[in-house]
């Protein structure tokens, strides 16, 4: 920082509300920022005592010049921030990921106005309601009001001087009913404008007014026995009725608001926006953030707030938000709903943020698997509190049968997938009878004894299947050779997936759909097959040796030798003395085919 006196900076910067801009030594604006006091906003970041991340480090670093520009209040900050990162998009401030254009639906400034959609706004004094975040929305949107509403389609200028010079002529959509003919005066501007203000009050969520003059308009043509229009409006009514049925999602007497909530990851965040008429949605959204510098929910919503009320010219005085917002506005009421309505309505726009952030994530991370793999160490590191990256796990099981056979298995997953190759068996030597402690002590000690020997490198997580007594077991054996600090252990137990830690008497419970849980379900149940496939080989060829053994003259070894010279009883009993002689004496080799002879009689 010794090319840039920070202090003499600091000095001309006042106590005031506004908006900040860092520039670089090319004279590049890198960061835009906004304050309610200038002066101590932009001095926190040269304040060395605080705890400020990396990136921060560097944007400080890199800082030659600060400008700045006043305003009245903090919520002018608030707007003038976003419409300057919008327009210069500094490479430090977080990036909208936004790059469509959203179509409107226009009631354009002319006589007899036509109602269509547009992706262009242009300024010519016509009202664009909008913009549409879903085009089958706003299709179907239009498809409504066409067959509640006939109005013109063409773009002939009917000016009153042209329809009393009797210049046009009505076309097929009068023939079919889409249009009343105001070309030919068989419309009043006055009728065609009511039914305009109309459908405005329906584009504005005001269903419910536009429902009420209709049920008043029906009733008085019933009482002056006008059947036939009474049952026009009956039709109207019933579409936009049915229209309302669907759209209608929270108590009507919820007249404006904005609701917002976000979803956040390391690099992204993102955050849905619903704009709710009289207990009507009827415009939704949910964006794209980038970090730039760790930047906190708070920061990120506010910046999305401002973006998305500019966007949808939004003039709603409620704002409803899952936390507070540090925004200071007499005009505006932030509100974070403890239950009832409000409440249905936050939860609603969370699940759609949440959906919004998976499809996101899912789709990303097909295209970047790698991306996938960190994003899931890193949970599994957070959520198993190591200090780091579990990359490389080891799985311990054991398997016998009523005491007999005892075999230990161990796999291995490296970067969250097993490496099959580096899977083991261990047959137990030194534990007589069923002792499952004593089985996973032997195999763990003689595991990381070799690894030790042959500096393979230990693993970051062992995970040993079963409860605190399996877990203790293993635990002495790390211990007996001296690395037990070097690696984090847990035990885990069937029966309601607890996690256990060395030393702690309470168990962890993760979510149950916890992707981290997952992974470890999947490391026991892999070391579970792998070691009942090693016990049952072993336990089979137990059963056929002993089988063996009841041949006069063959005991365990030469059974044993038999059966892998020959690979099963079937060959052996197939096997011609000659063939026998390969591995037995002949005495012994008369005894086996004898034996079987008298079994075929």
């Amino acid at each position: 920082m010794s090319q840039f006196d920070y202090k003499e900076a600091l000095k001309k910067i006042p106590h005031k509300p506004g908006v900040y801009q860092y520039w670089n030594a090319e004279n590049e604006l890198i960061y835009i920022g906004k304050a309610k006091d200038l002066r101590n906003r932009v001095g926190s970041y040269f304040n060395k005592d605080l705890n400020v991340n990396a990136k921060t480090r560097v944007l400080v670093s890199r800082i030659r010049n600060i400008t700045f520009t006043i305003v009245d209040t903090e919520v002018d900050a608030w707007l003038l921030e976003n419409s300057l990162i919008k327009k210069h998009q500094p490479r430090y401030n977080v990036l909208l990921k936004d790059d469509k254009t959203y179509p409107w639906i226009i009631i354009k400034n002319e006589n007899f106005p036509r109602i269509f959609w547009t992706r262009r706004i242009v300024k010519d004094g016509s009202k664009y309601l909008g913009p549409y975040a879903s085009v089958s929305m706003m299709h179907a949107i239009l498809s409504l009001i066409k067959d509640t509403y006939p109005l013109r389609t063409c773009n002939l200028a009917l000016t009153r001087p042209n329809i009393d010079a009797g210049k046009f002529k009505v076309c097929l959509e009068y023939q079919l009913g889409n249009c009343k003919g105001p070309c030919q005066n068989y419309q009043t501007e006055d009728d065609y404008n009511s039914n305009i203000e109309e459908i405005t009050n329906i584009l504005n969520g005001k269903i419910g007014a536009v429902l009420r003059t209709m049920k008043a308009e029906m009733d008085d043509a019933i009482a002056n026995m006008n059947y036939e229009h009474a049952h026009r409006l009956k039709r109207k009514f019933d579409l936009l009725e049915n229209y309302q049925s669907k759209s209608t999602v929270v108590n009507s007497s919820i007249t404006e608001v904005d609701v917002f909530s976000i979803a956040s990851e390391e690099k992204y965040a993102f955050v849905n926006y619903l704009k709710v008429m009289h207990g009507t949605i009827i415009q939704t959204q949910t964006i794209e953030l980038k970090k730039r510098l760790d930047e906190t929910d708070e920061e990120l919503l506010e910046l999305a707030i401002s973006e998305f009320r500019s966007r949808y010219n939004s003039t709603s005085k409620e704002i409803i938000v899952p936390f507070d917002i540090n925004v200071e506005d007499s005009g505006l009421k932030f509100t974070v709903p403890k239950l009832g309505e409000k409440k249905k309505l936050l939860e609603l726009s969370q699940k759609n943020v949440q959906f919004f952030k998976k499809e996101k994530i899912d789709q990303y991370e097909k295209l970047n698997p790698e991306v996938r793999t960190e994003r899931l160490l890193t949970q599994m590191m957070k959520d198993l509190r190591m200090n780091q990256l579990p990359r490389h796990i080891e799985c311990f099981d054991n398997s016998n049968f009523q005491g007999k056979y005892p075999v230990s298995a161990i796999v291995v997953f490296r970067d969250a997938k097993p490496s099959k190759k580096d899977y083991r068996h261990f047959n137990v030597k030194t534990v007589e009878g069923p002792n499952d402690f004593a089985t996973m002590e032997e195999a763990v000690l003689r595991r990381y004894r070799r690894v030790l020997d042959e500096d393979t490198g230990l693993p970051q997580l062992i995970v040993i299947d079963g409860g605190k007594g399996q877990l203790s077991a293993a635990l002495k054996s790390l211990k007996l050779l001296g690395i037990d600090k070097q690696v984090t252990v847990i035990g885990i137990a069937k029966r309601l997936e607890e996690l256990y830690y060395p030393g702690d008497q309470y168990p962890l419970y993760l979510d149950k759909k916890s992707e981290t849980l997952k992974i470890i379900q999947q490391l026991r149940d892999e070391a579970h097959r792998f070691g009942i496939t090693f016990h049952r080989k072993k336990r089979d060829k137990g059963t056929l040796a002993t089988e063996l053994e009841l041949i006069e003259g063959i005991g365990k070894t030469t059974a044993e030798k038999l059966l892998k010279y020959f690979k099963s009883v079937k060959k052996i009993r197939e096997a011609d003395e000659a063939a026998l002689l390969e591995v037995v004496n002949l005495k012994q080799a008369k005894a086996i085919v004898g034996y079987f002879g008298e079994e075929g009689h």
